[in-house]
């Protein structure tokens, strides 16, 4: 197979897995980063501490890293250091093709040029919808006019799911040149620390002050605005008696600057039933997923949301947004899962009292959840990824 480089701005885990899974598989890959963050990690504004994964993100696979840290100054100043970092890398490893995620980046803008200009073959990956494209009427017939040209440049499209591929139809992009390279995640590393964590699921739900046949209404994400936990917790508090289930617990999993509003909320609407964790890290997580009944995503706007597949690998039902991206792909509302109009709170507490009122459904939706995750996998990304190379070579 022939060689590529891979040029990401950073190390990023659901990137890292991914790349090793097709290393592994004997695809030829060489990873350029832009930057690395110090092993002890970075600073999230979002999440408002500082995070460091506790999973290897340069182990297992061929790397180099262009610059210890990210440069400063303009976006052209930073491709233009960019471009002069990834001609030197290229001179000493001559790439067959470039694969890159995305194109706004001072980093994936070099790329795209050294490509046009030494006529490498281009494979994009991106998460980008036609629900990413805001603004108005005339912003988005300009994006359009704009990246319809700009898309006829790379060789082959490794579209993450149906939305994504949505948009390079309607950008002009022909069949031949798509390939499906789902959006996955390690589902092999999931289901196993689901496995491991369900013999001390007493002993967490206990720590937690929870009854042990209490329901539990899982949230796994930053406490931010565009995330709209807020909704979740208002929909929850509204929730109708469950008979003969005693009351729900809801859980939030994770930080943010809407942390104190919600839990002084939370104390005001359902006292004593609202709990909240804090940060948990990537191997934490699979123990939250094995202890929830049911999993909810209200964000207002979702470029895909990854955090839907890892839960899918505990066996647990989902209920999403319309605005989640992954949700034609991941969740069927008669089968696994629920989806609702963005923010509207009679729409999500009816789904909500729907599952919870209801055992059976809640199992037999999580299986159904299991059984699509299954087919949602690295190994359906490594075979587009290969279709993609033997389409170019």
């Amino acid at each position: 197979m022939i060689p590529v480089t891979y040029c990401l701005t950073h190390p990023i885990q659901y990137q890292s897995p991914l790349i090793r899974h097709l290393v592994n598989s004997g695809v030829s890959i060489h990873v350029a980063y832009a930057s690395a963050p110090d092993a002890s990690g970075y600073y999230d504004k979002e999440f408002g501490q500082s995070v460091s994964w506790d999973i290897p993100l340069l182990e297992g696979y061929p790397h180099s890293i262009l610059n210890p840290a990210a440069p400063t100054g303009s976006h052209s100043h930073q491709a233009r250091l960019f471009e002069t970092r990834l001609k030197a890398e290229f001179s000493a490893r001559p790439p067959s093709a470039l694969w890159v995620h995305g194109w706004n980046h001072p980093y994936t803008r070099a790329a795209w040029k050294i490509a046009r200009d030494q006529n490498i073959p281009l494979l994009l990956r991106g998460e980008t919808s036609l629900a990413s494209v805001k603004g108005s009427f005339l912003r988005r017939l300009t994006h359009r006019c704009v990246f319809t040209l700009r898309l006829r440049q790379p060789a082959a499209f490794l579209a993450v799911g149906s939305l994504n591929k949505q948009l390079y139809r309607s950008y002009g992009v022909p069949d031949h040149k798509i390939f499906d390279v789902p959006y996955a995640v390690d589902n092999a590393f999931f289901q196993a620390r689901v496995a491991e964590s369900t013999p001390n699921r007493d002993k967490l739900r206990a720590s937690l002050g929870l009854t042990p046949h209490q329901p539990v209404v899982l949230f796994c994400g930053k406490l931010i605005p565009k995330k709209d936990p807020e909704l979740l917790l208002r929909a929850f508090a509204a929730l109708p008696s469950l008979t003969p289930s005693p009351p729900p617990a809801l859980i939030f999993v994770g930080d943010g600057e809407l942390r104190p509003h919600l839990e002084q909320l939370a104390n005001q609407l359902a006292p004593g039933q609202v709990h909240f964790t804090g940060f948990k890290n990537q191997t934490e997580l699979p123990a939250f997923y094995d202890l929830c009944d049911l999993f909810v995503i209200p964000s207002l706007f979702e470029p895909w949301g990854l955090v839907v597949n890892e839960v899918m690998n505990a066996a647990k039902p989902v209920i999403a947004s319309s605005a989640v991206c992954s949700t034609p792909d991941l969740i069927d509302p008669h089968s696994n899962g629920a989806i609702f109009p963005i923010g509207d709170l009679t729409a999500l507490t009816t789904s909500l009292h729907r599952f919870l009122s209801n055992p059976n459904l809640l199992k037999q939706a999580g299986q159904a959840s299991l059984n699509r995750i299954n087919s949602w996998s690295f190994q359906q990304a490594l075979h587009g990824f290969q279709s993609a190379i033997a389409s170019i070579a």
